[in-house]
């Protein structure tokens, strides 16, 4: 295939890129790197087949040309800072809805009949159904993040009506594992990269997460597209286990033989739009043939691996 595939530098975009490029394919990237890394780029930058287009989405003719002649598009650009929505109210409908706006435009006008897009198990909010099943009534929605995410499904799904088009819109809980740059794993491995005596953790440690290892997202993604032909195919992609924060944080200093004073902020949430309680249902995907192979655990400690090689990934980040 001939794909186009956005946010190619990002954590997740760029190990999708390797997984296309040893399957074969060609690959055209398309990132602003304003978060995305182009050292992730390195092994892709040696095949013939990898094209970087260092292009902002949000300006649609300056890349609507590369869109020709394509077979697939994997939608991965997004703004991922979840917590941080509530002090940039604007950033995730430009950089999540609009850009994915965009994107479909895009591909409407090139004939392009395919989309893979990643969306998140935050739109299920707080939900009352655990684990959460894919046909979940939406509540009240708790963060721009998953606003925006919801708001990109339904225009996926209303382009696939309009004009003939086919998505898999697969929605994940956090991912975790190499080129891993942001969220909690991060952030608790710079802080006790700075002070090893001390951790601050934000609520009170017993949120309930759940979270898959990078190779297991690019597995389920690849599993889901290839054995579903529907107009819109939705997955919740995930593990069917959870933690606590208390029980990650126990797994970092662990991983890094530390024994830190824990500090908590208090309360049963991180920041206004977390939700204390994630796990998603997926059974679906289960059902025709996808098992995830990395216990969370598994994936916390990859992480933390990850980071110990390369801590040039904190250089720069505030």
């Amino acid at each position: 295939m001939k794909v186009i595939l956005t946010g190619c530098a990002g954590f997740i975009g760029s190990n999708f890129v390797d997984f296309l490029l040893e399957k074969g394919h060609i690959v055209i990237g398309i990132d602003n790197l304003s978060t995305g890394k182009i050292n992730f780029l390195n092994e892709a930058f040696d095949s013939k087949n990898f094209t970087l287009i260092n292009e902002d989405l949000l300006n649609i003719n300056n890349y609507i040309k590369y869109f020709k002649n394509i077979d697939l598009v994997i939608h991965l650009a997004a703004n991922a800072d979840v917590k941080d929505g509530v002090n940039y109210p604007c950033k995730d409908l430009e950089q999540n809805t609009i850009v994915t706006s965009n994107v479909l435009e895009c591909m409407r006008q090139n004939k392009i009949k395919k989309i893979i897009f990643s969306s998140t198990g935050s739109i299920y909010g707080e939900a009352t159904q655990i684990p959460t099943p894919e046909n979940n009534s939406f509540p009240i929605q708790t963060s721009m993040y998953g606003a925006s995410k919801l708001a990109c499904e339904g225009l996926i799904q209303a382009y696939c009506e309009a004009y003939e088009m086919q998505s898999w819109i697969f929605r994940f809980v956090s991912i975790l594992g190499a080129r891993y740059t942001h969220g909690h794993v991060y952030d608790f491995y710079k802080q006790l990269k700075s002070n090893p005596s001390n951790l601050f953790i934000l609520g009170n440690g017993k949120q309930t997460k759940s979270y898959l290892h990078i190779k297991d997202c690019i597995s389920g993604v690849f599993h889901g597209y290839s054995h579903t032909k529907q107009k819109v195919n939705i997955f919740n992609l995930g593990v069917n286990d959870y933690c606590q924060v208390n029980d990650s944080v126990r797994w970092i200093c662990e991983a890094l033989n530390l024994n830190p004073k824990l500090n908590y902020s208090g309360g049963d949430k991180g920041w206004i739009g977390d939700i204390p309680f994630i796990f998603l249902d997926i059974s679906k995907i289960s059902k025709i043939g996808w098992t995830p192979k990395f216990s969370i655990k598994d994936g916390i400690e990859d992480t933390v691996s990850f980071m110990k090689k390369n801590e040039w990934i904190f250089e720069g980040r505030t």
